[in-house]
């Protein structure tokens, strides 16, 4: 089963990049999605090489954002797409079977069609407004998510959900109560003056408080 913490990079440089995903890992985060938007792709190469290398010492999962070529390129454990992204099955065409692909949904609508076309878990939300991302879909809050969970229970469709967007660790307790697997945090992390004792603190809420 996949991991419940996802890390989603930030920075504006390959340097800064690589500085925040090194401390995720360091402290405690064993899965590192690196989203480096509207970068050139020697940058992008760049980033993508370092942190697999990061990732391989760290045995963490390491996915890319949006960019499936480059996903495919560097031999990545998978990738992550957005609602306007490529086709999950067009991705699949290209990494095969044995990589992960996630999907963004923000609706049931959006998971049955997802989860038709062959991803592997779903990045629910955004959960709250997030500075980290620009044209948001609607805020879903815990009810959006304990309905739509709801549903996906009503309609026997069983796949990991990812709640993400502006999450805080106050949250992660009533988030898992509406079913979800785990999260996905960007600045929360990135932002954090002591990301040891944050990460352990997600881990401990998000693995029912036992001992991983």
């Amino acid at each position: 089963m996949y991991n419940k913490l996802q890390y989603i990079s930030q920075g504006e440089s390959v340097e800064e990049q690589l500085y925040n995903i090194h401390q995720a890992l360091d402290n405690g985060c064993d899965w590192i999605q690196m989203r480096f938007k509207h970068q050139k792709p020697k940058k992008a190469l760049a980033l993508a090489e370092a942190t697999k290398f990061l990732c391989e010492e760290y045995l963490a999962n390491f996915i890319i954002n949006d960019d499936v070529h480059l996903a495919e390129k560097i031999n990545a454990d998978g990738v992550h797409l957005g609602l306007s992204d490529m086709r999950v099955s067009e991705a699949r065409a290209i990494l095969g079977k044995t990589k992960i692909i996630g999907a963004t949904a923000n609706t049931f609508e959006d998971i049955v069609c997802q989860v038709t076309n062959g991803c592997d878990y779903i990045g629910l939300g955004p959960f709250q407004h997030t500075k980290t991302k620009t044209n948001l879909s609607p805020i879903l809050g815990s009810e959006g998510y304990h309905s739509i969970i709801t549903k996906m229970k009503e309609s026997q469709i069983d796949i990991p959900v990812y709640a993400i967007g502006g999450i805080t660790l106050r949250d992660v307790n009533p988030l898992m109560k509406t079913g979800i697997h785990g999260i996905a945090v960007s600045g929360v992390i990135t932002k954090s003056d002591d990301k040891q004792e944050l990460i352990t603190q997600l881990n401990y809420n998000l693995y029912g408080n036992v001992t991983i």
